[in-house]
C-alpha cells in the first residue's frame, strides 16, 4: 500500500497539483510556514543502524484557492526561493531568515538571478508578536502585559469589520486601526531602548515588534490582508499530529509524494469536498483527461467539473469517460441545454 500511495501522490503531483501551482502564481497573497519531519535512512549493505534524518514540510496557502505541502530535505533560503520562483505579490510568514531573500530589492539581486523581476511584499504575523509578549507577561513583566493589552485591542478592533468588503475594511483600518498601530510601535520603540542591552523575554518581544514594524504595518495596504498567519499553522497540524502516528516517512521521494496527497486533502477541505470522494472521482477521470486541462480537476474547480460529467459513467469502477468540452465554449453550452431538456 505504501508503494501504491507513493505512485498515486507522484501522479497527482505531476498533473493536477502542477496545474494548480501555476494557477497559484496569480494569487494576491500566499501564506506560508514550515515544520519538521523525520525521514527514514536508506538501507545499505552495511549492517549499521543509523538515525532518521530531519526534513521539512512547507505549507503554502494561495488566497482561498489552493493549499500546497512542499517537502524539502533542508530548510534553506535556496529551497524557499525555488518554491516561490516566478511569484509576485504578498507573502505572509514569520520572521525566519530563510524568507529574507524573497523580499530583497530587485536592484540588489545578483545579475544571474533568474527570478530578478519578481516583486514580493512581506506581511508580518501579529499572532507571533502577541505570543512573545504573552511569554514575557508570564514572567511577571508589567511592560509585557501592557504590550499584550495593546495587541489584544488591535485584534478586537479589526475583528469588528471582518465580514465587510475589502474596500470598506481598508477604509475602516485607515480611520480607526492605524492610530492604534502607530501608537503601539511608538511605545515599543521607547520601551525597547530601555532594555535593549538586557537579556530576557521582554527584550525579545519588544525587539521582534520593532524589527517587524514595516511587515506588520503592511496589513494596512489592502483590506484582503489579515493580521495573523494562523491559517498556515492550522494547516500544519496535519503534519504535527500525523507524525505522532506514522513517526517518519520512508524517504525523500515518499515525503514528496505524501505532500502532494496532503495538498489534495487540504484543498478539498478548503472547498467543502470530502477528500476520499474527491480522490476516487478524480483518479477515475484522470487517465482520460486532456493534459492541458488538468486545472479543471483541482479541488477549487472540481464541483463545476463534476457537474459536466456523465454521472452514470462516473459511478462505474472502470470504463471510458466522455470528456466534456472546455467550459464556456458553445459545445459545452449545448450539452448543458440538452441535459436540462
Amino acid at each position: 500500500m505504501c508503494r501504491w500511495i507513493e505512485d498515486a501522490g507522484s501522479t497527482f503531483g505531476a498533473t493536477v497539483i502542477h496545474a494548480a501551482r501555476q494557477d497559484a502564481m496569480r494569487a494576491f497573497c500566499i501564506a506560508t510556514d514550515a515544520t519538521g519531519v523525520l525521514v527514514q535512512p536508506i538501507r545499505s549493505h552495511e549492517k549499521v543502524r543509523r538515525p532518521c534524518k530531519r526534513g521539512h514540510y512547507f505549507v503554502h496557502i494561495a488566497d482561498r484557492d489552493h493549499v500546497f505541502f512542499d517537502y524539502t530535505a533542508r530548510e534553506t533560503s535556496d529551497a524557499v526561493r525555488a518554491m516561490f520562483k516566478g511569484y509576485s505579490g504578498y507573502v505572509q510568514a514569520d520572521a525566519k531568515s530563510v524568507y529574507d531573500l524573497l523580499f530583497r530589492d530587485p536592484k540588489e539581486r545578483p545579475p544571474d538571478d533568474d527570478d530578478a523581476d519578481a516583486v514580493r511584499h512581506e506581511i508580518g504575523c501579529f499572532s507571533h508578536c502577541r505570543r512573545k509578549f504573552w511569554e514575557a507577561a508570564m514572567a511577571k513583566s508589567t511592560v509585557a502585559r501592557e504590550g499584550l493589552a495593546r495587541v489584544g485591542r488591535i485584534f478586537e478592533l479589526d475583528a469588528t469589520w471582518r465580514d465587510k468588503p475589502p474596500v470598506e475594511i481598508k477604509r475602516l483600518r485607515d480611520a480607526h486601526l492605524r492610530p492604534h498601530l502607530e501608537a503601539f510601535f511608538a511605545w515599543a520603540e521607547i520601551e525597547y531602548e530601555k532594555v535593549r542591552h538586557q537579556r530576557g523575554l521582554l527584550r525579545s518581544a519588544l525587539g521582534y515588534a520593532v524589527r517587524q514594524k514595516d511587515a506588520l504595518l503592511r496589513v494596512l495596504d489592502d483590506g484582503r490582508l489579515v493580521l495573523d498567519n494562523n491559517r498556515s499553522e492550522r494547516a500544519l497540524r496535519a503534519i504535527a499530529t500525523g507524525r505522532k502516528a506514522w513517526l517518519f516517512v520512508g524517504s525523500d521521494d515518499h515525503a514528496e509524494s505524501a505532500g502532494q496527497l496532503l495538498s489534495g486533502i487540504a484543498s478539498s477541505k478548503l472547498h467543502g469536498l470530502d477528500p476520499e470522494t474527491y480522490f476516487r472521482d478524480m483518479f477515475r477521470v484522470l487517465p482520460y483527461w486532456p493534459k492541458d486541462r488538468h486545472l479543471e480537476l483541482a479541488p477549487k474547480y472540481w464541483a463545476k467539473t463534476r457537474e459536466r460529467l456523465d454521472p452514470k459513467q462516473l459511478e462505474r469502477e472502470f470504463g471510458p469517460i466522455d470528456v466534456p468540452p472546455p467550459p464556456g465554449t458553445a459545445a459545452e453550452e449545448q450539452i448543458a441545454a440538452d441535459r436540462a431538456d
